[in-house]
């Protein structure tokens, strides 16, 4: 399977991602799923300044990606899937079954969201989906860079 990593991180494109997880992965593909960014050029072009050359940058909107991103999983280049939201890659992993793990990466304290790590605050209904997925067989991970140990959903959200 070419799906190298599925993120959730509400930054979208930046150092982290690029330099954190794009380099020691050996992404060749960043593919961002959010239907705003998808329908701006303007936003498209900021974001592939963020990656240096040899990383590809692929946009879709949300409703429309779940096909695209199987045909990736199926191909030989590594790709990162990229969402800024939960609900976003929940979807995208119902949608896609060839998801079979997800990364909590930079989730970030907004309404009605708990802290459970520095860098994940997540909804009562956030953290109802993703155990849901997980139940399901996804395997669900805090981690902000491949570096550090990943940090099972189930330890926490104890």
């Amino acid at each position: 399977m070419s799906i190298i990593a599925a993120r959730i991180d509400d930054r979208l494109v930046h150092g982290q991602v690029v330099i954190g997880w794009g380099r020691p992965l050996e992404i060749g593909r960043i593919v961002l799923v959010d239907s705003e960014v998808a329908g701006s050029p303007f936003e498209q072009e900021l974001y592939r300044m963020a990656v240096p050359a040899g990383i590809e940058v692929e946009f879709l909107a949300a409703d429309t990606a779940a096909v695209r991103v199987g045909e990736l999983a199926d191909s030989a280049e590594r790709v990162l899937v990229l969402t800024g939201t939960v609900q976003g890659m929940v979807h995208l992993a119902r949608e896609t079954p060839k998801i079979r793990a997800i990364n909590l990466g930079g989730i970030h304290d907004g309404p009605a969201r708990r802290e459970y790590l520095r860098y994940v605050y997540l909804t009562p209904a956030e953290l109802g989906d993703l155990r849901e997925l997980a139940a399901a067989g996804v395997r669900i991970t805090a981690q902000d860079l491949p570096t550090a140990a990943p940090i099972d959903l189930g330890t926490l959200s104890r």
